[in-house]
């Protein structure tokens, strides 16, 4: 199998936390091809998309990352192209979804660009009322205000298009910062913010929930520190084991055929107290985590189900 990642430059990569990482070391222990670029390295041509794609051998011991000589090579010379970019999900996010439309109908993109560009990852699980906590999307600062007041508990205030917690606060009706955390966040009325009612539970934690294929194959739970509300692990969260409850497949069960259908294949949802707040498809992470505390191999079954995808569409 002959797999393209469309990613972050190796170097940066933490790879004792990187999914990313995970999934190429797994690619070359099975004998398959692997070739990473950048999105910048992404082009297209009459008609044909291309990248400078860098051939690699990724393995779990050091020297860890083996790079030979960039090429040029259509995205149709490989069987998977594997959109592994990090947030922000910005215009050159998007633009490279436009270039991986053009792979060709034989190649398999993970995730596909059309459910890329059509799905942010906080307002996709907003279109879920029914799992989703109380929430308000605007930049009006009086309707925001008017919400949060109107709200029985506590409010979080969060960036649309944050990732990694960046830009959420608390706050409720009576706080003197409200009037301004307000303009801040909406840059004086000019961008759109989440207001949302406050989970007590995410005391507990943070429930981070991995799903192939719509399946659910294993979570975490991120449990904040006691110096910061935000269940993010670059911010002190630590990582705790857990299971699906009922609630939780009730979650996975409903989102089950809308990740099918827009091919979302590796999947990271985020459950606090019982309701949906994420559904992260640009770049899921939490493989490692959920390996080290369960003693599982995800990156294995993750590549196992792709080849299979390709097996099934080549005897179709």
């Amino acid at each position: 199998m002959r797999s393209l990642f469309v990613m972050d430059p190796p170097h940066k990569l933490d790879l004792a936390g990187d999914s990313t990482y995970a999934v190429m070391a797994e690619h070359t222990l099975r004998g398959h091809e692997v070739a990473w670029c950048l999105p910048p390295d992404l082009y297209a041509r009459d008609g044909k998309a291309y990248a400078r794609a860098t051939p690699s051998k990724v393995t779990w011991d050091a020297p860890f990352w083996e790079h030979g000589e960039p090429v040029d090579r259509p995205l149709a010379d490989f069987d998977v192209v594997w959109m592994r970019k990090d947030p922000p999900f910005d215009m050159s996010y998007i633009f490279a979804t436009y270039l991986l439309d053009m792979a060709g109908e034989d190649v398999l993109v993970v995730n596909e660009p059309r459910g890329l560009k059509l799905f942010n990852e906080k307002l996709w699980a907003m279109t879920f009322p029914e799992l989703h906590p109380p929430t308000l999307l605007s930049s009006d600062k009086r309707r925001i205000k008017a919400f949060v007041e109107g709200l029985p508990g506590k409010a979080v205030l969060k960036p649309w298009d944050g990732n990694g917690g960046r830009g959420v606060v608390i706050t409720e009706k009576g706080d003197r910062n409200l009037g301004s955390l307000i303009e801040i966040l909406t840059e004086e009325g000019k961008t759109a913010v989440i207001a949302q009612g406050y989970l007590e539970g995410i005391a507990k934690g943070d429930k981070r929930i991995l799903l192939f294929d719509g399946e659910p194959v294993g979570a975490i739970l991120r449990v904040p520190g006691t110096d910061d509300h935000r269940g993010n692990m670059h911010v002190g969260a630590s990582v705790q084991a857990t299971e699906l409850d009922a609630r939780d497949r009730e979650i996975c069960d409903a989102l089950a055929p809308h990740l099918k259908k827009w091919g979302m294949i590796f999947v990271g949802i985020d459950v606090i107290d019982g309701h949906l707040t994420e559904i992260n498809v640009t770049s899921p992470t939490g493989i490692h985590e959920v390996n080290r505390l369960n003693g599982v191999k995800l990156e294995a079954q993750l590549v196992s189900l792709v080849e299979a995808k390709l097996s099934a569409r080549r005897n179709a």
